[in-house]
Order: structure tokens, then sequence, then C-alpha cells
């Protein structure tokens, strides 16, 4: 007698969820080549160091990325062919798949302002693929996959990183760059085949908005008044806290080892091994897990692994010199960050309206991003004055704003879809 196969099995091998894995990886790709690649390729052409720091401004457009956003939201190029959303996802790919070997052409020596620019390029391309991606999954997915789906994209995300972070380095030393960064690019024809060929539209039922002025305004409106203004500010303040804690527990995190007395071959190896694949496990086993509790559980459950493993920073800062404690610290960490992450972009995703799905999203994320570069800037003088262990105690003190928000915009026995389905331009 056939039996019938677990909800969570059934989410997991569908269509969306491979989907989900080709967007994931293209969206990763051209950021890891940014921050691993790039700066790589510098140093060994002995670009100095300064210069090379400068280069980091070139993530800029991942955080205002919300400012073009209703651009994806208001035009549609190859719409008729491809649908709202896959005519950009498949520009952005193209694009991509131009610019990057195109880097590898230039001298660092003696072109080092045209690498900047392309790069910013780049950038532009990589920030506005992920408006589409985000705003494309928002819509493939239903409700009941969303924790699943966002969590496969994460995860397709991190692999990307091997890409250029690990074997374009490998092929660097046998090869010409030119022929490195052209290598590179041809990861990107996967999500551009899956793009053209896999994913279907997403998007029929939606209502484009008419004029660019409403694509501008009509988000931020839509969004107070479905929510209400003093809800829709309480979810604010929870996208901007639930990962601020671990967000400052983290921002230091080589530092703090060294500090220790790991040696950097140490940290390496262990933070190789024991980062990668716990994240890669905990956002799998995160998104099945929503299935079965639901977006609002997840992020109560989620979020005390993620306190739990703030509070592993202040025992290793007890502790000092031991690679068993470094790698278990290391992997509750990044575990408690792949389970979160999974709970915090479904919860995103789930809050926006399909109408505006791109810049939504898009405002969302970059706002969730806004305590990265700030904790940055004041974690170096609090560890100062206040020592590692005290410091990671704080940490932990300031990962509890969020949690307590939950109260109000996900209660335990509260699962809601935000969203309104069906909402049309005016």
């Amino acid at each position: 007698m056939l039996t019938k196969r677990p909800e969570w099995l059934d989410a997991l091998l569908n269509r969306r969820m491979l989907i989900c894995v080709f967007t994931g990886f293209s969206s990763g790709l051209p950021l890891y080549l940014l921050i691993n690649l790039l700066p790589a390729w510098l140093r060994t052409e002995q670009v100095d160091l300064k210069a090379i720091g400068l280069f980091a401004l070139i993530q800029l457009p991942y955080t205002w990325k919300f400012i073009w956003s209703p651009l994806v939201d208001r035009y549609a190029p190859a719409a008729r062919r491809l649908g709202r959303r896959r005519g950009w996802m498949a520009l952005t790919q193209l694009a991509l798949l131009a610019a990057i070997p195109v880097l590898g052409t230039f001298s660092p020596a003696a072109d080092i302002a045209s690498i900047a620019m392309l790069a910013v390029l780049v950038a532009l391309f990589s920030a506005t693929q992920d408006i589409v991606l985000d705003a494309y999954r928002r819509e493939l997915l239903p409700e009941l996959e969303l924790g699943l789906g966002n969590a496969v994209h994460v995860n397709a995300y991190r692999i990307a990183g091997l890409v250029p972070g690990s074997l374009s380095l490998i092929l660097a030393d046998h090869l010409p760059w030119g022929s490195v960064f052209a290598i590179t690019a041809l990861f990107m024809l996967p999500g551009l085949l899956a793009t053209l060929l896999l994913a279907p539209n997403a998007d029929a039922e939606v209502v484009v908005p008419k004029t660019l002025e409403q694509a501008v305004v009509e988000p931020f409106r839509e969004f107070m008044g479905r929510q209400g203004g003093w809800v829709a500010l309480e979810i604010l303040a929870f996208i901007f806290l639930y990962k601020l804690g671990d967000n400052m527990a983290t921002a230091l995190s080589t530092p703090f080892y060294l500090d220790m007395g790991f040696s950097k071959s140490e940290i390496g190896l262990v933070a190789k091994h024991a980062g990668l694949w716990p994240a890669v496990i905990g956002g799998i086993l995160g998104g099945i897990w929503m299935v079965k509790l639901g977006i609002n559980r997840a992020l109560w459950l989620f979020g005390l692994v993620q306190l739990a493993a703030i509070l592993g920073f202040a025992v290793l800062a007890q502790v000092g010199h031991d690679l068993w404690v470094l790698g278990a610290v290391i992997s509750l960490e990044y575990f408690g960050v792949g389970l979160g992450t999974a709970a915090f972009v479904a919860f995103m995703a789930r809050t926006t309206n399909p109408l505006y799905t791109a810049t939504q999203l898009a405002l969302f994320t970059s706002l969730a991003a806004v305590p990265r570069t700030l904790v940055n800037a004041s974690t170096g003088w609090l560890v100062e004055q206040l020592g590692w262990t005290q410091f990671f105690y704080l940490c932990f003190v300031m990962g509890l704003p969020g949690m307590l928000l939950l109260l109000r915009v996900a209660p335990w026995n509260g699962e809601r879809a935000p969203a309104v389905q069906g909402v049309q331009a005016g």
C-alpha cells in the first residue's frame, strides 16, 4: 500500500525548489567575486592595501538598491516573451555574463580606475539581479514553501562563493587572470538557462504600476496603510533589530580568534570546515522545519539559537585557546545563522504585497543590512572599553529587543500572511 509522502518532502522535491537553487547560485556568484576574487587579483598584482580597502565601497549598490527598485516594478523588458520578472532576470544575467570577463582584460597597475568603474557596474547589475530574484521568488512560492524556498536560495547563494573564493583562486595559479575571470563568468550560464527554459512566469495575475510615480510612492503608502502606521513601524524596527546582536558578535570574529591565541592557519582550517556546512545544514533544516512550524514559530525558536550562539563566544573568551571549543562555537554560530536567515528572509518576503514586491523587499533587505555597517564602526571601541567577555554579553542583550518585538509582529500562535493578494493599481 502506498503511503503519502511527508508534506515537507513534497515541498522540497518540486520544480520551484530547483529554480531556487539556480536563482541562489546566480545571486551569490557576482557578490563573492567582488569580495573574494577581485581583492586577491589586485593584491597579487601589487596594488597597495589602502587602494584595495577602498574597493569595499563598490558594495554600496547592495545597500542602496531600494532607490532604483521601483524601476524593476514599473518597467518589464521582454515582458511579452518572458514575463514581468524573467525579462529583468535574463537582462541582468546577460549583463553580468558580459561584464565579468572584461575585468580580466585590464591591468591593475595601469588601469585601476577603469577596474573600479567596471566593478561598480558589476555590483549594480548584481544588486539589480538580487532585486528581481527576490521579487520573483516571492511571487513563485506559495506561503507554505516561503521558508524552504528562501532557505534553498540562501544556501545555493553561499555555495556559489566556492567558485570565486576557491576554484577561481586555484585556476589563477595555472592560468592568466583574463582566463580566470572568463571561466568564472561562465558559471552565470546555468542561471540564465534556467531563466530562459525552466522558470515559469510567476506574476500573471499581478498588475504592473501604471506610472513611475506610482511605483515609487505606492509601495510605502500601501505598506503603511495595510499594516497601520504603528504596526508598520514595529515591523521595520524588528527587521532592523532581529539580527543586530548576532551581527555585533561576529563583526570582529577574526581579530577575536587571534586575540585568543589561534594562529591564522588554525582559524582558516577550522572556520572553513566548521562554518560553511553548518550554515548550509541549518538553512536546509530551517526551511524543512518551517513547513511544519510556520514562519512565526520558526522566528522564535531560531532566534533563541542565535542568542545561544552569542553566549558561545563569551564561553570561548573565557576558555581561550581550545580548537574543539573554537570549532563548536563557529559551528553553532553558523548553524544559527542558517536557521535564523531562513526564517528572517521568509518573514520579509511574506510581509510584501505582490504588486510592489521588488521595491518593498529591496527596502526590507537594505534595512536589515544597515546594522552590519553601523556595528562594524563601533565594535572595536566597545571591545576596548569592555573586554571580549563583557562585549559578548552586551551583544546578547542587544539581541533581546528583536526577540521581544516578535510578541507584536510574529506571535507564537498568530501565524498570518500580511501581504494582500491580487491588489491592483488604481
